[in-house]
Parts: C-alpha cells; sequence; structure tokens
C-alpha cells in the first residue's frame, strides 16, 4: 500500500472520530454524557475503593448485617444512594459513603452491581418458618390486610427497577431488621410502614427465611 493511501485512510479515520465525538450527546455543561460501558467502569472502580469492605466487589455480602447487592436493579441502587446523600434515607455509614458521589458515580455502581451474579450465600435455616413465609410471600396475609410481596417484588423475588428491591437471595437477618424498622419507623417508607406493622413479629420473620432460599436469576 502506497504512503498516499495510507495518508489518505488515516485522515479519513481521524474525520470519522472527530465527527463521532462532535455527534455524541453532551450535558447541560457542555461536556460528553458518558455511555453505558464508561458508567460501569465508573461504578467498577468506585466498587473496588468504596463499597467492597460491607458488600465485596462482586455485591455479595459477608456479614449478614449488610445487604447482598448482587442483581439488585440498577435504578433502585442508584436512587436509594441519590437518597442516602439528600439524607432521606436514613444510615450514618451510608450517608457518609454516599457524600461525595455524583449522578453518574451512582449510576455506574447501579450498572455494574446488577451487571454482578448472585450466589448462595445466604439459605433458609428453618424450613417450617419458611413454608410460613412462601405462603406470606405468594398470597399475602387477607385478615390482617397484609399484601403478596410478589405483588411488589415480583414472584421470584428478583425486585422491580427503580421501586422495588431484590428479595431473593437476601441475608434473613437484614430482611427481618428492614422489616423491624418499617414496623417501628426507624426506616421510612410510607408504603412498607404500614404492611410491615400488620405483621407479627413471626410473619416478618417468616418471610425473611423464605427469601433468603430464594434463587431468582
Amino acid at each position: 500500500m502506497n504512503r498516499i493511501l495510507v495518508t489518505g485512510l488515516i485522515a479519513v479515520a481521524a474525520a470519522s472520530a472527530n465527527l463521532a465525538h462532535a455527534n455524541a450527546p453532551v450535558a447541560a455543561t457542555g461536556a460528553p454524557v458518558p455511555n453505558r460501558a464508561d458508567l460501569m467502569a465508573l461504578g467498577q472502580q468506585k466498587a473496588s475503593t468504596v463499597c467492597v469492605a460491607c458488600h465485596g466487589l462482586d455485591g455479595m455480602s459477608a456479614v449478614p448485617a449488610n445487604p447482598n447487592i448482587a442483581g439488585m436493579p440498577e435504578q433502585y441502587i442508584a436512587k436509594q444512594l441519590e437518597l442516602f446523600k439528600e439524607g432521606k434515607r436514613q444510615n450514618p455509614i451510608m450517608q457518609g459513603m454516599a457524600a461525595s458521589l455524583t449522578p453518574d458515580e451512582m449510576k455506574g455502581l447501579g450498572i455494574y452491581y446488577f451487571s454482578q451474579r448472585p450466589k448462595a450465600n445466604a439459605t433458609a435455616r428453618d424450613l417450617a418458618l419458611a413454608a410460613k413465609g412462601q405462603k406470606i410471600f405468594r398470597a399475602g396475609i387477607p385478615e390482617q390486610k397484609v399484601p403478596a410481596c410478589a405483588g411488589c417484588h415480583g414472584a421470584a423475588g428478583a425486585g422491580i427497577p427503580a421501586i422495588y428491591p431484590r428479595l431473593a437471595g437476601q441475608w434473613p437477618e437484614y430482611v427481618a431488621a428492614s422489616l423491624e424498622g418499617y414496623a417501628n419507623e426507624t426506616r421510612k417508607n410510607a408504603q412498607m410502614n404500614a404492611i410491615a406493622k400488620r405483621m407479627r413479629a413471626e410473619d416478618r420473620r417468616a418471610v425473611s427465611e423464605y427469601v433468603a432460599g430464594m434463587r431468582a436469576k
């Protein structure tokens, strides 16, 4: 290939790259908007330096007090980080961690952890209690006006993006503590506060035991 042709090809490639950059979406500030791959890389970097100690690099917590977040809906993760940063969701540790995160970093963490494959580190230990929890998860407790958990968290417990978290395979201790927090309103969510208050303590433990053994993909 002669030198003139090579030079021409390089010029065409450079022009194409410049055109692509010029046509890329830009934010109101004029900066290019990060694409999904950029956000994923940003999320992985933050996960490896900020989140790894409590949630693991793969989103699987080694401590039952900290939730597993692998496979959690990405929009839900980003929204919770936003709520922690704004002080609308209270947790001293998470509020401190979220304080310096940018919106892109929050989105990136959501994308990254959603991409991680959940593993079986939590299991149901009381089968009788789990069986009761299964009934509540699938059908609710009509006489107590408790709706089926599946209605919001999905039949397989995988959650619904932006609104409801993944419950399948979650540590039972974490779920039980969360439900208790909703029941006594130390954790605020109008819908969950009302539901948890109508559940007996055993009902909350039963649901926690059941979801620990669920294995949604």
